[in-house]
């Protein structure tokens, strides 16, 4: 699988049904979310401002998207939801590697780059390291409309893993037979 072929499987609407482990509080929560993933143009204004903010040529980019997820937790009332636009940097030398650009990240809520790799079975890694924390997942294809994402976050110098997750996530088909 090509880092394009990810992205372009990426897009749509899941379904997800999330497990942590948060050790640091020693609980177990489950999320069940649905998670819009919408592919941008180069030229969004949203992706023009990401680039800027970190200095990036629009023309390295490729297969910019929007995320936006809506859940409830077992472990609080309120709903969880939010939304970041996420941009692909390829590695000239190796495009199955780059960098991937966030106006949020996902162990803390501020500006991100973290640096991705597919490997040869098709398995998306991203490293993100943050202020407090570093954050790893992993996302793979079992079939084009089920997917696995695995997440751990660790403490800023790496020793020690504070949230574990699992996440199985379903894309919503469409009945329409237009």
């Amino acid at each position: 699988m090509e880092i394009t072929e990810f992205f372009e499987l990426s897009i749509g609407r899941w379904r997800s049904q999330r497990s942590g482990h948060h050790l640091a509080f020693a609980h177990f929560e489950q999320v069940l979310s649905n998670i819009d993933i919408e592919s941008l143009s180069t030229d969004d204004p949203a992706v023009l401002a990401i680039c800027k903010l970190y200095d990036s040529n629009p023309a390295t980019i490729t297969h910019p998207f929007r995320m936006t997820w809506e859940g409830q937790s077992d472990w609080d009332d309120k709903a969880i939801s939010g939304s970041t636009v996420l941009v692909p940097i390829p590695d000239i030398e190796n495009p199955s590697k780059g960098k991937l650009l966030r106006d949020k990240g996902y162990a803390e809520t501020i500006p991100a780059v973290g640096k991705y790799h597919l490997s040869d079975d098709g398995i998306f890694t991203l490293v993100t390291a943050y202020e407090l924390a570093a954050a790893e997942e992993r996302i793979w294809f079992a079939t084009p409309n089920l997917r696995f994402r695995v997440a751990t976050i660790k403490t800023s110098d790496g020793k020690g893993v504070t949230t574990a997750s699992f996440s199985s996530e379903i894309r919503s088909l469409s009945n329409s037979t237009s």
